[in-house]
C-alpha cells in the first residue's frame, strides 16, 4: 500500500513537470524573439531586428514596430522547414502524452486493471519523451546555426544572437525529458514484466501401470521414490493363491 502511494505521488509530480514543459514549448511558437540583433545609427534611434519560425520583425526606440511574414514557403531554407515540423510534432505529441497519462494515472481511477493503467501511463511517458526529443532537436539546431553564423568571420550578412524563446524552449524540453524518463521507469516497471521473472514450473507427475495412481514431485526435491501400496500387493497374492487352489485336480489315489 505504501509503495502504491509513492508511485502515485511520483506520477503526479512527473505529470506536472511534463505539463509545465509542454506549456513552455507551446509558448515559444508565437514568440518573436528566437533571434535578435541591435543596430545603432548615427542618430539617436536604434533599430532592433528579431525573428522566429514564421516572420521577421523590426522596431526602434520610438516604439514603432513592424513584422513581415516570410514571402514564399518554397523559397525558405531546409533547416527552417525542419524546425517548423519538429516544433509542431513536439506540441502535438505532448498533448496526446498528457491525455494518455491522465487516463492511466493511479489517482484518476480511469480504465481497467492496474497493469492496463500502467501500460497506458507508459505509453504516455514515451509520447512525452518523443515530444521532448523533437523540441530539443529544434532548439539545438536553431541555436547552432545562429552561433555558427555569428562566429564565422567570413559571414557578411547581418549577424544575430540567440533570443529568449530558445532558452525558454530548452527549459521546457528538459522538463519534458526528465518527467517522461522518470514516469516511464515507474510505469514500465509495473506494466511490463521483465524477462527474468519466469513463471513457476508445474511439478513433474509420474503414473505407475500397477496402481494407476499419480505421484506429484515436490517443488523442493529433485528426486522421488515410488513405492506402491502394500494393500494391492496383498490382494494380488491372495487372488493368486485362490486361483491356484481352485485349479487343483484330485485323483482317486489321493483319498486313499
Amino acid at each position: 500500500m505504501v509503495q502504491r502511494a509513492v508511485v502515485m505521488y511520483m506520477e503526479i509530480g512527473c505529470f506536472v513537470s511534463c505539463l509545465c514543459g509542454w506549456i513552455l514549448v507551446c509558448s515559444t511558437l508565437p514568440t518573436e524573439y528566437w533571434t535578435f540583433s541591435e543596430v545603432g545609427s548615427i542618430v539617436l534611434t536604434t533599430s532592433n531586428y528579431y525573428s522566429n519560425l514564421w516572420k521577421d520583425c523590426i522596431s526602434d526606440t520610438t516604439g514603432v514596430s513592424d513584422c513581415k511574414d516570410y514571402p514564399s514557403m518554397l523559397g525558405l531554407p531546409v533547416y527552417l522547414h525542419a524546425c517548423r515540423a519538429l516544433a509542431i510534432i513536439a506540441v502535438i505529441t505532448g498533448f496526446f502524452g498528457g491525455v494518455l497519462t491522465l487516463i492511466g494515472m493511479k489517482c484518476t481511477k480511469i480504465g481497467g486493471s492496474e497493469i492496463a493503467n500502467a501500460r497506458v501511463t507508459f505509453a504516455g511517458a514515451l509520447t512525452y519523451l518523443v515530444s521532448g526529443s523533437c523540441g530539443l532537436i529544434t532548439y539545438s539546431w536553431w541555436a547552432n546555426k545562429v552561433v555558427r553564423e555569428y562566429l564565422d568571420p567570413h559571414f557578411r550578412a547581418q549577424k544575430f544572437e540567440i533570443g529568449a524563446a530558445v532558452f525558454v524552449g530548452f527549459g521546457g524540453t528538459i522538463l519534458l525529458l526528465s518527467g517522461g524518463a522518470v514516469l516511464s521507469y515507474f510505469s514500465g516497471k509495473e506494466g511490463i514484466p521483465s524477462s527474468s521473472q519466469k513463471k513457476p514450473r508445474r511439478p513433474v507427475s509420474y503414473a505407475t501401470a500397477r496402481t494407476r495412481r499419480t505421484y506429484m514431485l515436490p517443488a523442493s526435491s529433485s528426486r522421488v521414490t515410488l513405492v506402491p501400496p502394500l494393500f494391492y500387493e496383498g490382494r494380488k497374492s491372495q487372488a493368486t493363491k485362490a486361483t491356484s487352489k481352485s485349479r487343483q485336480t484330485f485323483s482317486r489315489d489321493s483319498f486313499v
